[in-house]
């Protein structure tokens, strides 16, 4: 038996995962354990995880792995910072501490974290390296090309290659200072969010302008080349320097400085949205058609933070020149902690590789599950009213005449998703067909902002009868954006054109409302028997009664707030906010028969300990 650990930390969100004899057993993200969102620090807890899951010692571990090269790392920002000398002082000044203290002497922090009982060799995987290992060796191909794209790791900020067999070859990159991911994320900051948490509001945002900035965009911070490579002009920008992401050079163009978070949102912003939006999927589709003119493969796997782009990557399934693509869940820095596992087992190692035509990702519900007897403790703990339903027959066919109820019900289930999307274990659903579901959701359940649209979850085999996609297409990770069909769409009214901004989701675009956006479009979650045995019960019995295969699925937490992990977590979450219903495996509970109801203060005391994202 070979047991390897991968770890990524100390950048965005810190993960582990186990791979032993080449299968993924285990990968959990820090912050479901902290409860600190985007957890950056040391994997403690997810490590933990993934060793007992696996059945396993630090001691058992035969490699550990770490997702990128430090030192390497280090080279690029000293390297960075000499060349904006003096003015990169401050942020020298208050990077150095930390990279002396924790991030060079990575070996000692890991053997810390191992208890001190591995012995074993310590392998440091390049970024993009772990990216395309995460994208590529999961996936149902025995060949593919491979596009990796993000923010920035040691100096790569895009790369491509092909995979084959057991190999990944990386063949050509784009290097940092000139970075799509940051590009975004710039845009991001000056629209008001936070920088590598905001980005998806962006993407939600955009439906709601107009790119009139595109243009903008490519005169003057990008110069873009017809096989998609690019180089910005750094005056706009000031990441390389100081510890903002834009330049007053950039906010003389655009008119002004950024927006102030939690500010009102103007349509300004929404066409700023827009353009960057626009821009990214221009710059998306140029790649893929040129990596495919290189390497003349069918298949495409993708990873790296702007791999979360769904709109992008549904563009590149419907207009590109792929027919098959494949996204890592986890296409972010914790997806790394994966990539360098995988990579250790099959490019080191040189373990062969059989696919089958299916991924290897086990639906990426990799992490922590929990028992009946663990959901009643926690249940009994806070003196809950509850039922418990006798077989998965009962328990889909009560939830789903709560859901014909308009209930908004908390569902929990089964081994928690790995990477930052709820797949159907961790997940809050409701009703698609109802109108009001999208309002209700965003403003009372989830705290977040009423633009933000919702996905929806749908039967496998219905999925090109509501959304332009192919018949029984796969889409088991909520990573591909399509339209909805025209027959579902719904007339808008003659004074839509009037509306303004966020007034727009006052009208009913399809017979699925709650789940098409604004340009009738949406993030597609197929379900299926094989992956989702019981998400795929409840979704037909919900079938079976209304002639709807598709319910909403948002994932089981509130604004600010990691995803739930634990029964607790859930039951936190339940009490704290108004969804109608938490169902914990096979135990319902109903919000109206709880004694402990909590206040609006005690709601908002809650709330306030989490910082705004």
């Amino acid at each position: 038996m070979t047991a390897i650990l991968g770890i990524s930390a100390f950048y965005h969100d810190s993960a582990a995962a186990v791979v032993v004899d080449g299968e993924i057993v285990a990968a959990a993200q820090e912050e479901r354990f902290t409860r600190k969102k985007h957890d950056h620090g040391f994997p403690q807890h997810a490590i933990d995880f993934c060793l007992q899951s696996a059945g396993l010692r630090p001691g058992d571990l035969d490699y550990v792995g770490f997702y990128e090269k430090p030192l390497r790392k280090f080279e690029r920002l000293l390297e960075t910072y000499l060349a904006y000398v003096p003015l990169g002082y401050v942020s020298f000044r208050r990077f150095l501490p930390l990279w002396l203290k924790q991030k060079l002497f990575l070996p000692r922090e890991m053997s810390r974290g191992l208890r001190g009982e591995y012995s074993g060799r310590f392998v440091f995987t390049d970024h993009h390296e772990s990216h395309a290992a995460s994208a590529f060796f999961p996936s149902p191909f025995d060949e593919a090309a491979i596009l990796t794209l993000d923010g920035v790791g040691e100096w790569s900020t895009t790369c491509w290659g092909i995979g084959r067999a057991n190999k990944i070859e990386l063949v050509n990159e784009i290097r940092f200072p000139h970075s799509l991911g940051l590009l975004y994320s710039a845009f991001t900051y000056y629209t008001g969010f936070r920088v590598n948490s905001g980005e998806y509001k962006v993407m939600g945002l955009a439906p709601y302008g107009q790119p009139r900035y595109k243009n903008l965009i490519l005169d003057h911070l990008m110069d873009l080349k017809e096989d998609g490579s690019f180089r910005l002009d750094m005056r706009y920008f000031n990441y390389c320097q100081g510890l903002t992401m834009t330049s007053p050079r950039f906010h003389a163009l655009f008119g002004g400085p950024p927006r102030p978070p939690e500010s009102e949102i103007t349509q300004r912003d929404m066409d700023l949205a827009a353009s960057v939006q626009a821009v990214t999927e221009e710059v998306m589709l140029r790649m893929a058609r040129h990596v495919h003119r290189q390497t003349r493969l069918n298949n495409l796997v993708l990873a790296g933070g702007v791999a979360l782009n769904c709109v992008g990557n549904g563009r590149i399934l419907r207009e590109g020149p792929f027919e098959n693509i494949w996204i890592q869940p986890a296409a972010g820095d914790a997806g790394g902690s994966l990539g360098t596992a995988l990579f250790i087992w099959y490019q080191l190692l040189e373990k062969p590789r059989h696919p089958n035509g299916q991924d290897t990702q086990r639906g990426s519900f990799l992490g922590p599950a929990f028992s009946e007897e663990q959901i009643r403790e926690t249940c009994l703990k806070h003196h809950a009213v509850f039922s418990v339903c006798q077989s998965d027959e009962e328990l889909c066919d009560r939830v789903s005449d709560l859901l014909l109820q308009e209930k908004v019900v908390g569902w929990f289930q089964g081994r928690m998703e790995f990477g930052p999307r709820a797949l159907g274990a961790r997940s809050i659903l409701g009703d698609a067909r109802s109108p009001r579901m999208q309002s209700i959701m965003n403003l009372k359940i989830k705290f977040r902002e009423s633009f933000r649209p919702f996905a929806p979850i749908v039967l496998r085999e219905y999925v090109d009868q509501y959304f332009e996609m192919r018949p029984g297409e796969d889409s088991p990770y909520m990573l591909l954006v399509a339209p909805v069909r025209q027959e579902h769409r719904l007339p808008l009214g003659s004074d839509y054109d009037q509306a303004f901004g966020i007034d727009k989701l006052n009208y009913c675009r399809s017979t699925v409302p709650a789940i098409t956006h604004i340009d009738f479009s949406a993030r597609v979650q197929t379900v299926d028997r094989d992956r989702h045995p019981l998400l795929h019960r409840l979704l037909s019995r919900f079938h079976e009664k209304t002639g709807c295969p598709i319910l909403i699925n948002t994932s089981f937490n509130v604004r600010s707030e990691p995803i739930v992990c634990s029964p607790e977590d859930a039951y936190r979450c339940f009490m704290m906010t108004d969804m109608d219903v938490l169902v914990l495996g096979r135990h319902i509970l109903l919000k109206e028969e709880q004694a402990e109801r909590k206040t609006e203060a005690e709601r908002q005391k809650h709330l306030a300990q989490f910082q705004p994202d």
